[in-house]
């Protein structure tokens, strides 16, 4: 199960990030879960939103560089191993993970996203481990 990321251009300037927070915020979106990171001239803003298109489509209004990224978010048990086991079935399938960041949810369970090399095949080996996965009326439910 894929779900929509929306991943946002950000120059690093002061204000910039509160910026495309205040659209989002704007368009009355929750931020389910986001992860930003940065190089020394540009930064990478990803967010899991309530409505991804909607999302992507206010911010590219405001003169922000958006776009929508397919992403698995995998439901984990809060145990010792549990992210291990699901990255080491990947690996062992032979696919790389691009990113990978939490996932807040209202669930009793612990929530990853993450960006493989081969999506269809990393959902597959996944699904070998009997996880289940954060599906697109969750996230909008959140």
């Amino acid at each position: 199960m894929l779900i929509k990321q929306v991943s946002v251009f950000l120059e690093n300037s002061a204000g910039r990030l509160q910026s495309a927070l205040e659209v989002i915020k704007e368009e009355n979106i929750n931020i389910v879960s986001l992860s930003l990171a940065d190089s020394s001239d540009y930064g990478v803003l990803r967010m899991i939103v309530a409505d991804a298109e909607r999302a992507k489509e206010a911010l590219k209004k405001a003169g922000f560089s958006a776009h929508l990224t397919d992403v698995m978010a995998i439901k984990l048990p809060h145990t010792v191993g549990s992210l291990q086991g699901v990255v080491k079935t990947i690996s062992d399938a032979g696919i790389s993970i691009e990113y990978m960041y939490a996932l807040s949810t209202k669930d009793e369970n612990a929530c990853i996203v993450i960006k493989p090399a081969d999506k269809e095949a990393a959902m597959e080996a996944i699904k070998l481990l009997n996880l289940d996965f954060v599906t697109t009326d969750e996230v909008k439910a959140f």
